[in-house]
């Protein structure tokens, strides 16, 4: 199964606190950091909430 690998790259202060939530709910609390998740839809919609603060790579 693949998997995301996501990295922040924007701040999340000053945003919507749904977006903020969303953020710490994938595990990055800080710009640089990245965490890898499984490819699931529930994971998709999430990162959907946060697009303009990310960045996604796929990796197996």
């Amino acid at each position: 199964m693949a998997s995301l690998k996501i990295t922040q790259t924007k701040s999340g202060i000053g945003r919507k606190q749904n977006q903020r939530d969303t953020l710490r709910s994938l595990g990055l609390r800080k710009i640089g950091q990245s965490v890898v998740r499984p490819d699931e839809p529930v994971v998709r919609g999430m990162v959907r909430t946060v697009a303009h603060l990310v960045k996604v790579e796929e990796v197996d």
